[in-house]
């Protein structure tokens, strides 16, 4: 017996996403302290100054973060013998 019958676990995810009605209420006090104004100033002003994290923040935001692909085709800097991994008796 490996006791897993008698593991009762916990109720809900205790790690999980937040609750929306918590994350509104953060949302409305940051609301309250910032200048959504100030802060659309501030970024353009840090991309006229070439910063590329304001750059991209803002890319990502205006036309969306451009899809990622993988490609499994190359053998770039791959090179497995497989009759390596494989011991035969």
């Amino acid at each position: 017996m490996d006791g897993r019958i008698n593991n009762k676990g916990t109720i809900g995810n205790k790690g999980g996403r937040p609750k929306k009605a918590d994350e509104s209420k953060l949302i409305e006090k940051l609301d309250n302290l910032i200048d959504s104004d100030e802060v659309i100033k501030m970024l353009g002003k840090k991309i006229k100054l070439g910063d590329q994290r304001a750059m991209t923040l803002y890319f990502n935001y205006r036309y969306g973060k451009p899809k990622e692909s993988v490609d499994i085709n190359s053998s770039e800097g791959l090179n497995i013998n497989f009759k390596d991994l494989i011991k035969f008796k």
